[in-house]
Order: C-alpha cells, then structure tokens, then sequence
C-alpha cells in the first residue's frame, strides 16, 4: 500500500495496531508516523522504526489515513487542533467507544472521509477482532484499504454503525473479560497442584483451542459443548455448577453494562 499511516496517541491500542501493521508488512515502517505528547509512550513502538513526534501538525500534513488513537474525552480538542492541517482528502479512522461518525464529522466542521472502527489489543499477535464502519464520502478502493489494514493484524468485519456498542462488549472489552476466566482457571489448577506457569499455559491454550474449534468446524457452541459432555462425566458436572452458579447470566449481565457505557460515552 503506497500511502502514509498516522497514529495520534500511542497507548495500548495504538501501540497494538501499529505492531500488527509492521509484522503483517502492510505498509514500510517508514510510513508510518506516531504523535503522543508522552514521549515515554515511543518505547512501545521503537522497535519497529517507526517514524515518531510530539508535533501534531507536523504529523497530521504528511499522513493519508490518519488514526486517532486518544481517549474518547479528548477528540474533541484534538481535532480542533488539527481540524485546518489536515490533508484534503485524508482518511480519518476513530477508534474510541462512544464515538459517532457523525460526531467526529461535526468536530472537523467541514467534510471529512470518516471511518468508525473497533479493534481489540489482540492486535499485538495478529488476532484482533476488529469491526468497521464507513461515511459516505469513502471510495471503494479506500474501503478496500483500511479492510486491508485491519485484516492485517487479525479478522474484520463490515457492521452497520449503530452496532458498534454491541461490538464494543462483543469484542472491544471482551479480551478482558476471558483474561479474567483464564486466569481464574489457572488460580483453580495451582489450587488443585498444578504449578500456576503450567496452569497458565494449559488454560490460555484451552480457551484458544476452544475458539478456533468454534470459527473452524462452524458448529454451534451448543454443540461443542455436548460433545465433550459424557453422561454422569466431569464435564457435565462442572457444566451444572457454571449454571448453578450464574457463569452465562453473569457474562450477558457484563457485556449489558459494557454496551450501555457505550452508549452513555456520545
């Protein structure tokens, strides 16, 4: 892809991207600039050679898709201070929840090509799940290109905007919520004897084994989950505890106050 890439802020998220851009080689590292008015925020990206500043006009004149990778409380004051320097036909990609299309085309007070996208920090290892949404103003071919971007570091999906909440619990936060199982698995097998670096290992590889089972044969979760489950076996037992328990209503209870946070941040 012959066009520069632009990230303001370089925290987790952007950090994240920007890894998985460089190990997937969508673009040269050289074409890609990093603004954060953290210096210390750099030492994320150093290794990859990227280009970094604490000029964000500087930055944002030299860009074609532009990445603002800030706090959803401060867009606004970003924008006003790039709203004039940008390039005429950029590409401006949001990726903060609770922020609209729309609410990012009124900041620039003028038209602008906007995207609305929401990626997760798997990111860093090339497994993201990431959701995009597009104004009217984006050409096919420009699509094309920010698909091309964020399949580079994991899977993308085309959703209607008023989805994006829903994708924000789906997928945005949702890593946090499986590191959470992960690491309540492990604390159970160290509990049970099993040395908590192996526990580790074993429950972050059944979680991802589990997944790729479930994108892989196509099959309902349901049905997984019956096959592993032999009558009067260990599996149905611990099933019938998880729904004892509430784990299910738990999880849809989470991703509910996810999704209205969401909703409350516009």
């Amino acid at each position: 892809m012959n066009k520069n890439i632009g990230f303001i802020g370089c925290g987790n998220m952007g950090s994240a991207m920007i890894s998985g851009i460089v190990k997937a080689e969508i673009v040269p590292s050289d074409r890609i600039y990093v603004c954060d008015h953290h210096e210390n925020n750099f030492d994320k990206v150093k290794e990859y050679n990227v280009n970094t500043t604490t000029n964000v006009i500087e930055m944002v004149q030299k860009v074609d898709i532009l990445i603002l990778s800030v706090k959803p409380y401060v867009y606004e004051s970003v924008i006003s201070q790039i709203k004039e320097d940008i390039k005429k036909d950029v590409i401006v990609v949001c990726i903060a929840a609770g922020k609209s299309i729309e609410q990012v085309e009124n900041a620039f007070e003028k038209k602008v090509k906007v995207v609305k996208a929401m990626p997760n920090t798997p990111a860093l290892v090339l497994e993201a799940m990431s959701a995009v949404s597009f104004n009217d103003l984006i050409e096919e071919v420009e699509k094309e290109e920010i698909l091309k971007i964020f399949s580079g570091f994991g899977k993308v999906e085309v959703v209607k905007e008023e989805l994006m909440d829903a994708v924000t619990a789906v997928s945005g936060s949702s890593p946090a919520y499986v590191y959470m199982m992960i690491e309540a698995m492990a604390d159970a097998a160290v509990k049970q004897g099993m040395p908590r670096k192996q526990a580790y290992v074993f429950a972050s590889q059944a979680v991802y084994g589990a997944s790729k089972m479930v994108l892989e044969t196509h099959q309902h979760p349901g049905q997984l989950k019956d096959a592993v489950c032999s009558p009067s076996g260990t599996t149905i037992e611990a099933v019938g505890k998880l729904e004892e328990t509430g784990f299910r209503s738990s999880i849809i209870q989470a991703m509910d106050a996810c999704y209205e946070k969401s909703k409350r941040m516009k």
